[in-house]
């Protein structure tokens, strides 16, 4: 546990750095916002291949949903609760120096920090007070197979990442931005939100049982806890799907972004 904790708390702030001291010397004429942010953005991406290749290799090892077990499903959780605190930082110096792009650093309080990053840092608040509790210690030695698929969730971050690098660089109008568009949809459709139904179908499968029967075969709170995982989920997708029919609705915003 300490070892993959302290990996986790060099790893990432490590590769922002890294990141940022590149880009500063192979793109001199960016803005100290496109580094950071292209940056952070990076670390998201390299984050999410991390996540998604633990999920995969821990699927693909449990036979059994229930009782499969795989090391990494405890031991990937233990690296992320430092990347989920550094992003939490990174999230704020993103702000930090767009607001001081717009001269208004001055204004950037913890509190309106807070509030216009609220459903994130509630995200990332619940993954380490209440996921990563439950992943660790509440569920006993059941359900790696459920927490593989959990980690592969994280396949559509890096053409999100993409979508926002675009933007950064005023690139919206290209053939990338639309397939990369394409992309994130297709990814966090399947990965974010068929992935809970694709749960529930595994354990009905293993178990002889209907789609539709788990709900009512499984404890009350599995179903109240993955209510709660794939609510943020949807309406992330609902922008996501508004944002696409914009673009492709309004030429002008291909430009304008």
């Amino acid at each position: 546990m300490l070892p993959t904790l302290a990996g986790g708390t060099l790893f990432f702030p490590g590769l922002f750095a890294l990141c940022s001291w590149a880009l500063r010397r192979w793109r001199p004429e960016w803005t100290g916002t496109d580094r950071v942010m292209i940056s952070t953005r990076l670390v998201s991406s390299v984050q999410a291949v991390l996540a998604t290749g633990s999920g995969i290799v821990i699927i693909r090892s449990c036979n059994d949903v229930v009782a499969g077990r795989h090391w990494l499903a405890r031991e990937y959780v233990w690296f992320l609760i430092p990347y989920m605190i550094y992003d939490c930082y990174a999230m704020y110096l993103c702000d930090w120096y767009r607001a001081r792009d717009q001269n208004r650093a001055h204004s950037l309080t913890l509190r309106s920090f807070l509030s216009r990053n609220r459903l994130m840092i509630t995200h990332h608040a619940v993954i380490l007070f209440v996921l990563v509790p439950v992943a660790q210690r509440l569920r006993g030695d059941l359900g790696d197979f459920f927490v593989g698929c959990i980690f592969t969730a994280e396949l559509s971050t890096p053409f999100v990442s993409l979508g926002r690098v675009l933007i950064q660089l005023k690139q919206q109008h290209t053939l990338l931005y639309k397939v990369n568009g394409v992309l994130t949809l297709a990814t966090f459709l399947c990965c974010r939100i068929l992935l809970f139904p694709f749960m529930y179908w595994s354990y009905g499968h293993q178990q002889g049982l209907s789609l539709l029967q788990v709900p009512f075969r499984i404890p009350f709170f599995c179903n109240v806890a993955n209510a709660f995982l794939i609510a943020p989920q949807i309406y992330w997708f609902s922008l996501l799907c508004r944002k696409a029919l914009r673009l492709f609705d309004n030429p002008q915003a291909k430009k304008d972004g």
